[in-house]
């Protein structure tokens, strides 16, 4: 017969260690938490106990938030998930553990949760779920990286859609995560002739910019890559 079978490779666990273990304790990610500033991911636990004595991101040293960095924290549930299917027995482990605890001390035990999401819970859920009002289209559009800017990975996905709410800081790490930028390079986001403020809303934004601001529909924004003065 005429079929092709083509082999897909069996990667071994430890290529994906830095994906799925936390900087912090070294062990595979539980209960992984998300700072929204910079978008690295810890054990819920352990980046708790790091805030206790520290306002900034422990791989990259952001300001998470000057006084309360644990409001700029968000679960991760798609990366749990991704992690739980990769390390066999982890899940299981993991909540024996914490049977253990709980029976130890004389409590009740929490069941697994399910809960029915409020609208605000909605709002608050993992970084990387988007809401369903993406009522934004984008166009994003490089315009090249000045002198002095290391290596970076070419933006595969220009067409994206938000929701309004999304800042352009939004936007900012967008571009960051998958051009894999460093902190040392800045991200200057162009609308028209003007330099957009990071916390500017998206559908401010399309409002302010009008009708000569989109393309097909699509709010255009151009961005290019700078030295930080």
């Amino acid at each position: 017969s005429n079929h092709t079978y083509y082999h897909c490779p069996m990667l071994p666990l430890k290529d994906f260690y830095p994906y799925i273990r936390c900087s912090l304790c070294n062990g595979f990610f539980v209960d992984a938490t998300t700072i929204t500033e910079c978008l690295h991911t810890f054990c819920k636990s352990c980046i708790v106990k790091y805030f206790l004595y520290s306002n900034r991101c422990p791989n990259c040293a952001i300001v998470v938030h000057q006084t309360q960095p644990l409001y700029n924290i968000r679960p991760d549930r798609q990366l749990q998930d991704i992690v739980f299917k990769m390390v066999p027995h982890l899940e299981e482990e993991e909540r024996t553990r914490m049977c253990e605890f709980y029976t130890q001390r004389g409590l009740a035990v929490p069941k697994p949760a399910k809960p029915q999401k409020s609208r605000r819970d909605l709002l608050r859920q993992s970084v990387f779920t988007v809401p369903p009002e993406l009522d934004v289209s984008l166009l994003l559009e490089f315009v090249g990286a000045q002198e002095g800017i290391g290596s970076y990975k070419p933006l595969d996905r220009k067409y994206v859609r938000v929701s309004g709410e999304a800042t352009i800081r939004h936007v900012e790490l967008f571009i960051r995560r998958k051009m894999e930028l460093t902190q040392s390079c800045q991200v200057d986001v162009v609308c028209g002739e003007r330099l957009l403020e990071r916390r500017q809303s998206l559908r401010e934004l399309r409002h302010a910019a009008g009708p000569n601001a989109l393309q097909d529909g699509l709010l255009v924004l151009h961005f290019g890559l700078v030295v930080p003065s």
